[in-house]
């Protein structure tokens, strides 16, 4: 998958602070075309990196909250079309300009819209038009983010030994938006574009305030199961008004605390039920849990198949079963063993708990 660089620009953000809060200021650096740019050490150090964040996969329903690669949509009104999306025109002038001059201009106003974002950090933008001949008559966009890593020593020569240079990028952590997105290799999805940033950070969503991004499986979940509650709710609680509300307020609280405990208000079959509904949308949702201080993870499709949960007296139980057993790493004495039979265990967990309750 090789991209044939157009147009690529070359800015530099400075800040005053580390954390982008003091002043802040941008410089055009120069703006390249194809053949300059293939002369120049910019092509040594992108090197392959776009067809890196082209074959970058992304999920649109994530499987966790925050995730570095995220899709996002244009969001227009509807009954409009995309062009009534001010993210979409600044990318789409970059992609039709008809001259490098334009291409500067439109490329200047880019990044003085980022400029805007919240804890900008200095480094280097780069705003790269290229195209994969092979497959596209369209050219895409890139905008690539270094930031400047600061205080790097490098050596040198046997006289000097060392020469310290004070601010510096590298392609490692390098943050980056690629218009249209490509799914698959021969497709573009026009209303969508990827974009690459830490975890935990939230750049580019501050700074594409027009795109909106898929809810995360977690997220998704969570709003089904509440409504599964409340529905729960509803039915129990129909003729008792003051019960119910204080129900929803005690599942409320439940479903928005970050250690929950088993409720045990459901039977096993009221559960299939309800995880039936989300395993059709999702077949490998998770589920993870905590025994004591002991992790459980598995498949939502385990539970009363493969994984059960139990008590015995006071204690949970959570039962596994599966075809084999096997072992990882540093071999212990617990692969010599000869199971017991299941009731066994039952007997010695109910001794445990009789014995606690004296």
């Amino acid at each position: 998958m090789k991209f044939e660089v157009e147009y690529i620009s070359f800015f530099v953000i400075q800040t005053e602070s580390e954390d982008g809060q003091g002043g802040k200021h941008y410089k055009h650096y120069q703006t390249l075309d194809g053949e300059d740019y293939l002369e120049s050490e910019l092509s040594s150090f992108l090197g392959s990196e776009f067809t890196k964040i082209a074959k970058r996969h992304a999920e649109r329903n994530p499987k966790a909250e925050q995730v570095p690669t995220k899709i996002g949509r244009f969001a227009v009104e509807p009954g409009y079309d995309l062009d009534s999306n001010p993210n979409y025109n600044m990318f789409d002038r970059l992609r039709t300009a008809e001259t490098k001059e334009m291409y500067i201009g439109h490329a200047d106003a880019l990044v003085q819209a980022y400029m805007d974002t919240s804890a900008i950090r200095g480094g280097a933008v780069f705003i790269v038009r290229a195209k994969h001949a092979q497959l596209f008559d369209d050219p895409f966009l890139f905008v690539l983010k270094c930031d400047f890593e600061q205080k790097i020593a490098r050596i040198t020569d046997e006289r000097s030994l060392l020469n310290k240079v004070e601010m510096a990028i590298n392609a490692k952590n390098m943050k980056s938006i690629m218009y249209p997105h490509m799914p698959e290799e021969g497709m573009v999805e026009p209303w969508e574009l990827k974009i690459h940033q830490s975890s935990h950070a939230r750049y580019f969503e501050d700074f594409l305030k027009f795109v909106e991004y898929e809810k995360s499986m977690p997220e998704m979940m969570n709003e089904q199961v509440l409504g599964f509650v409340h529905q729960y709710i509803e039915q129990v609680y129909e003729d008792n008004p003051e019960a119910k509300e204080q129900e929803v307020q005690a599942m409320e609280l439940w479903a928005y605390s970050e250690k929950r405990e088993l409720q045990e208000k459901w039977t096993p079959e009221q559960v299939s039920e309800a995880s039936a509904i989300l395993i059709e949308q999702k077949p490998d949702i998770e589920m993870k849990l905590k025994v004591g201080n002991m992790t459980v993870r598995g498949l939502l499709a385990d539970f009363g198949d493969q994984l059960h949960i139990a008590k015995v007296g006071s204690r949970y139980v959570v039962v596994m079963e599966g075809d084999f057993l096997q072992f990882d790493k540093g071999i212990s004495p617990v692969e010599l063993l000869d199971p017991e039979p299941l009731e066994s265990i039952v007997d010695r967990i109910q001794r445990k708990t009789d014995e606690s309750g004296e």
